[in-house]
């Protein structure tokens, strides 16, 4: 029995079409989906770098490098499903710094890549209104008024009131001119008394 034509080009096509089919899962790779941070993105602060894939992969490598070749990466790699992490120096200075990454995918087929990023200063914050100076008020403190008491005592002299010892009176002169001259009388009187018979 022979085989027409057209039935060797439908088998000829159900191949064709069916090899495809086989080579399509084969040649679909392992892929980047998202990083944090993003690329050529602009950071305040970061903490982790997170790489999220579309299959799970093995053998990860993260750096964070900065201009100067200095690299921020604190620890090692972890994997948790379909993400890729590592730590970041708290103290990672603002500038320009790449995220160098490498993987190896389920089937074995290593992947590489670059996530360039920067690291900004922190924006001041805007104050909102002139805050009310609030002026404390300063007690003034009145010292009390304490009697200084004077280095050098005063000396009170000590007066008297009178003396406890009084002077003897004295008798007048006139009075014993009068007690002289009554008694000079007496006896004056006394001796003509004696003269008489």
């Amino acid at each position: 029995m022979k085989k027409s034509p057209i039935a060797g080009m439908a088998a000829l096509l159900v191949t064709f079409v069916l090899g495809l089919g086989l080579a399509a899962p084969a040649q679909a790779h392992t892929t980047l989906k998202s990083s944090t941070p993003e690329k050529n993105a602009k950071v305040e602060s970061l903490r982790k770098v997170t790489l999220e894939f579309s299959e799970s992969v093995r053998f990860p490598t993260l750096l964070v490098r900065g201009a100067d070749g200095k690299r921020y990466e604190n620890g090692q790699p972890v994997v948790n499903g379909l993400k890729v992490s590592v730590a970041v120096d708290a103290a990672i200075p603002t500038g320009g710094y790449t995220v160098a990454w490498r993987v190896v995918s389920e089937d074995g087929h290593p992947l590489t890549g670059e996530i360039p990023f920067t690291v900004i200063d922190k924006p001041s914050p805007t104050p909102t209104g002139d805050a009310p100076t609030t002026q404390a008020a300063t007690p003034t403190a009145a010292a009390p008024a304490t009697a200084t008491p004077s280095a050098t005592p005063t000396a009170v002299a000590a007066t008297p009131a009178a003396d406890t010892q009084q002077d003897e009176p004295k008798i007048p002169g006139w009075l014993w001119v009068v007690v002289f001259g009554v008694g000079g009388i007496g006896i004056g009187m006394v001796i003509s008394m004696r003269k008489k018979p």
